[in-house]
């Protein structure tokens, strides 16, 4: 097995041919003998190839005379390469090959080049086994000092075949092998997993609680590489980083200023804390997708007025708030101008927590800059306002880390600075004391693998995949139309229209603008104030933009203003199709769903999704009987759908929303929100402790929630504990009947909803509200009075 992977890349004939050509061919032949495996390129192209695909390089020897397509220019193909190894790797050793026999060789070099390559070989100077030992000396150090601290300790003590006294009881997977399944099991994960879950009692591997040894040292490299003063590894993910982060920030009868559109785990943070919630609204569109908060909404009168108006905030010690908690970037790709928003908020709350759970790759590009919560720091917020931020990562959705990992970073200020021994109290009360050593080096590894300029390559290329995706299927609509062979329409992608090309002012439409404009350029995806395109009234010039990577397709029955068209295609026939093709979507709203172009995308990923939307829209035009399409459905619900075709099922369930106004009914059921009456807290307590029931929604009028109610699609809390479920005709009874009949009169379709229990036998919903009477049981529980 090689030790390494050496790039040569030289000209074919470097020298002239003789004596030198065949030094090369020596200095090849010693690197293969030494362990290392030898890439060939002979010119600029095939060095850009290997550098593509070759992530595992420990050294480079670049010839500067490389042929390329810049050779004619001010630069050649061995300059080229050499640029392009300093935007690809951190660190690489690189050896420059000289033919320039003069004696102003190097002078002749652009000064830049000097600053890149650790050394320069002249082939004929030296034995070819001498020049080789100096590239394997150099890849050998790279090697070793490539592996981030904690992830190179584990190796380290893996690699000492230490015999293990302590937990976990499979003792490196030895109990697997005495059992038929264990052994199955083993074999199936291999040795090294077993090897390296090892118990907390490891002290050479450091402690997770104390933060320190190689684990304290890789949190202090994440902390560096992500921007922040500390950064805390957290096990079982992003949802346990925003209970710790909430426990610590806020405490009982204290109020918090909490994003509606907000993770579940925020409200578990401020059921444990006994806070008392103040909700912030955020503003929708047409498809039914949640904006942002709109700017005016966080000024310091409106937060004050939204205080004063909540009848929690009545009971509260003070109407001050010490926490304020926003979601950046959205599920659906919307992200905030962090400096905007943490100067409008601090007057408000001391302490600012940017819930980042998709986002935590944002520090590595241009095109985010400002856009994260660690940008906000003494740097580039002065004076003793700045509050304290908090951002927490849900490192594994679109960083390289395993399920359940994630990250806390803190930017403390003196207005509420974070101690860390205080802040440890809440990181121990809600962490492992046994976790998982393989996901503490995932961890240690996503943070090295965005350290330097390969964290701005690795997240460019997946924004440049998102966008050439997004230019297809504009062109592929466009390419319908003209064709005129078939019927018009085709789906779309919700971004704007058009982009305004720098050099001129002019507009140029999105489909056809250059990829390099749209991957460099914030102002080409920001929400222009009241743009159709994407819908959301009340924004202010680059307070808000769309990130690429998270792309909604959209399809025809509804805009982004909320018009309906005589015809549809509803979002959810779309994606059970894409499913039966092996194509699994991030989520699916009424007329949309969005796909996640994370580093792991390709070329041929995004292809087959464009193939199969090519295809459904044939089955669509050609009324293809629907046991073709969804043969999977047809057989669960043949009562239903036995007859049923492509085209009738889509009219069918485009009428039933058009009808229900399920979209408007959302809005009005997001947009009027229920009345505040109890603490979630009590809520709580009253669900644990007997006093709380399941109760139909035609009975439900006036009764207060005991828990959440989340609906997926869109997948954010329509209804707090503690909140009024409202009038019968109110706006958040009839959105929940209107999806209630969804469900009846579509099975297999059905929406999502934690929170809400289904009645098998008439597809009834049920929601767990407070028992009257019990909501005083403690006799201080009242909104004004204090949890006893």
């Amino acid at each position: 097995m090689a030790n390494g992977t050496v790039l040569l890349a030289l000209r074919e004939d470097p020298l002239g041919g003789g004596v030198g050509t065949e030094q090369l061919r020596r200095i090849g032949k010693e690197l293969e003998n030494r362990g290392l495996e030898v890439r060939r390129a002979r010119s600029e192209g095939d060095a850009r190839a290997a550098l593509q695909t070759e992530a595992g390089l420990t050294a480079a020897v670049v010839g500067w005379d490389l042929p390329g397509a810049a050779d004619g220019e001010d630069e050649g193909g061995g300059a080229a390469v050499l640029r392009r190894i300093g935007r690809r790797f951190k660190d690489l050793p690189v050896f420059l090959v000289m033919t320039d026999e003069s004696d102003h060789a190097l002078e002749r070099l652009p000064l830049w080049v000097a600053e890149t390559v650790v050394g320069y070989v002249w082939p004929l100077e030296d034995t070819a086994p001498f020049i080789a030992g100096r590239i394997v000396s150099a890849a050998r150090a790279y090697q070793k000092n490539v592996l981030p601290p904690f992830f190179k300790a584990l190796r380290r003590f893996d690699d000492a075949h230490e015999y293990s006294w302590h937990t976990p009881a499979h003792s490196g997977g030895v109990a697997f092998l005495k059992s038929p399944v264990g052994r199955v099991f083993f074999d199936y994960f291999g040795e090294r997993l077993f090897r390296s879950d090892l118990s907390i009692s490891v002290e050479e591997l450091g402690s997770l609680f104390e933060h320190t040894g190689p684990i304290g040292e890789a949190e202090r490299n994440a902390a560096r590489v992500f921007g922040a003063d500390r950064t805390y590894f957290v096990l079982h993910g992003d949802s346990t980083a925003d209970r710790m982060v909430g426990h610590y920030c806020v405490t009982t009868d204290e109020v918090a200023l909490v994003d509606r559109n907000c993770h579940k785990s925020v409200l578990h943070g401020l059921v444990i804390s006994g806070a008392r919630p103040v909700y912030l609204v955020p503003t929708r569109n047409g498809y039914g997708l949640a904006g942002p908060l709109p700017p005016h909404t966080i000024e310091r009168t409106a937060v004050a007025a939204r205080i004063a108006a909540n009848p929690l905030a009545q009971g509260a010690v003070s109407d001050a708030a010490q926490y304020a908690v926003i979601t950046n970037s959205t599920y659906d790709g919307l992200c905030y101008d962090t400096l905007q928003v943490a100067r409008a908020l601090a007057p408000s709350s001391p302490r600012l927590h940017f819930d980042e759970a998709w986002f935590a790759y944002a520090r590595f590009h241009p095109l985010y800059a400002d856009r994260y919560g660690m940008a906000v720091g003494p740097h580039t917020f002065e004076g003793p306002d700045r509050p304290t931020v908090f951002s927490t990562q849900s490192t594994h959705k679109l960083l390289a880390a395993l399920s359940q990992t994630a990250m806390v970073h803190v930017r403390s200020a003196p207005r509420a600075p974070v101690e860390h021994e205080r802040f440890n109290e809440a990181f121990m009360m809600h962490g492992t004391t046994s976790p998982l050593y393989p996901a503490i080096a995932s961890l240690d590894v996503a943070t090295a693998m965005m350290d330097g300029p390969q964290g701005q390559w690795l997240i460019d290329e997946a924004v440049t995949e998102a966008i050439r995706f997004r230019q297809a299927v504009v062109r592929t609509g466009r390419r319908i139309a003209k064709a005129g062979d078939r019927p018009g329409w085709f789906f779309g992608v919700w971004q704007p229209d058009t982009v305004t090309d720098p050099a001129n002012g002019d507009p140029i439409p999105f489909a056809d603008a250059p990829t390099a404009l749209l991957s460099r350029e914030p102002a080409c995806w920001q929400l222009e104030p009241d743009a159709d395109w994407h819908g959301f009234p009340g924004l202010d010039d680059g307070y808000c933009m769309l990130d690429p990577v998270k792309v909604t397709l959209t399809c025809p029955g509804v805009n982004a203003t909320g018009r309906t068209t005589g015809w549809g295609i509803p979002a959810r026939i779309l994606t059970s199709y894409l499913a039966g093709r092996g194509i699994v979507v991030e989520k699916t709203d009424s007329y949309s769903t969005l796909i996640l172009f994370s580093m792991g995308i390709t070329k041929g990923k995004w292809g087959t999704l464009l193939d199969a939307l090519m295809d459904f829209k044939a089955l669509y035009d050609a009324n293809t009987p629907l046991d073709r399409v969804l043969p999977g459905l047809t057989e669960r619900y043949p009562q239903r759908y036995r007859h049923a075709t492509l085209r009738g099922l889509c009219e069918e369930m485009h009428e039933h929303l058009t009808r229900a106004r399920l979209v408007t009914a959302l809005d009005d059921a997001f947009q009027q929100l229920p009345e505040p009456v109890l603490p979630p807290q009590t809520c709580y307590r009253q669900l644990i402790r007997g006093g709380t029931e399941r109760v139909r929604l035609n009975q439900a009028a006036g009764r207060i929630a005991a828990a959440m109610v989340t609906v997926t699609p869109p997948g954010i809390p329509v209804l707090m504990p503690g909140e009024s479920l409202g009038e019968p005709e109110g706006p958040l009874l009839r959105y929940l009947q209107a999806l209630e009949a969804f469900d009846r009169a579509f099975p297999g379709f059905r929406s999502e909803a934690h929170g809400v229990t289904v009645d098998d036998e008439n597809g009834d919903y049920l929601i767990e509200c407070v028992r009257p009477g019990s909501d005083t049981a403690a006799g201080s529980d009242e909104p004004g009075g204090s949890p006893g």
